[in-house]
């Protein structure tokens, strides 16, 4: 029996979470939750929701259950020949099989302590796999299909949790190059703006009031209140919200902060005390 599966994926049409669930449901006897990456800055979302999860096992009061995670956010964008390669670590109990990029795992690194990701080449993995009846044909398409999330990233995931012997290297985390202030990692359903940075960041505490620069003209000054309740009916505020380690959040009590600010994931704001 395998772990329960949560797939995080910025391919989330119905065609694409109906294959995904499909493969896994055969390759694993069970169906992954398929969740969507379907903002407009996945690499942040993605970031920020792996955090959480892993997070989110804590404090059970009581051991608990291993769990899988699979995170796919892999754009074409040319530093690599076929998108990011795909690699593993573990969190305790737990296992995650991940797109590698340095931003998207810049959150597990500050925050869990989380150093390495044993990274993977799929066309040597699958080389390597004399365990697998797939052909040479075949492999060499999986190895070099547009839809690797498919094809190949289950696979090394059962693979993996199966111990088989499977290639990889293992890379160390660096600190990744990222524009000057704090971003807007992704914004939830109902317009809060979930930040990358504490109160302890800016230096702020209760009842401050701090200036927001969303680089869009004048900067909003609103005040800093450690819990939403706190914050009045109708107004713009700076909260410690419930993602990552106490994260901050902009939010409107009872609207929209996106929508009031202008914001969306993957923004820059200044923050000044």
């Amino acid at each position: 029996m395998y772990p329960p599966i949560t797939y995080l994926t910025d391919c989330s049409d119905t065609n694409a979470r109906a294959r995904l669930t499909t493969r896994m449901a055969a390759l694993f006897g069970r169906s992954p939750v398929v969740l969507p990456l379907d903002g407009p800055a996945p690499v942040e979302s993605a970031g920020l929701t792996l955090l959480d999860v892993l997070l989110s096992t804590r404090l059970l009061g009581e051991d608990g259950h291993p769990t899988v995670t699979l995170v796919n956010v892999a754009p074409r964008d040319g530093r690599w020949p076929n998108g990011a390669p795909f690699g593993w670590f573990r969190h305790g109990r737990h296992t995650v099989f991940t797109t590698y990029d340095p931003a998207l795992l810049d959150p597990v690194r500050r925050h869990l302590g989380v150093t390495s990701v044993s990274v993977t080449d799929a066309r040597t993995v699958l080389a390597a796999a004399e365990w697998a009846s797939i052909g040479e044909s075949d492999a060499a398409d999986l190895a070099a299909t547009q839809f690797r999330s498919l094809w190949y990233l289950p696979l090394l995931a059962k693979w993996v949790l199966d111990d088989r012997p499977v290639p990889s290297s293992p890379v160390e985390l660096p600190v990744p190059e990222r524009p000057g202030g704090v971003r807007v990692a992704l914004v939830d359903n109902f317009g809060n703006c979930k930040l990358t940075c504490t109160a302890a960041d800016p230096g702020v505490a209760e009842g401050d009031r701090v200036a927001v620069d969303t680089g869009r003209g004048e900067a909003r000054k609103v005040r800093y209140h450690e819990r939403l309740s706190d914050v009045r009916a109708g107004t713009a505020a700076l909260v410690t919200g419930s993602s990552g380690p106490g994260f901050l959040e902009l939010v409107v009590s009872g609207g929209s902060a996106a929508d009031e600010l202008g914001l969306r994931a993957g923004d820059t704001v200044d923050l000044q005390g």
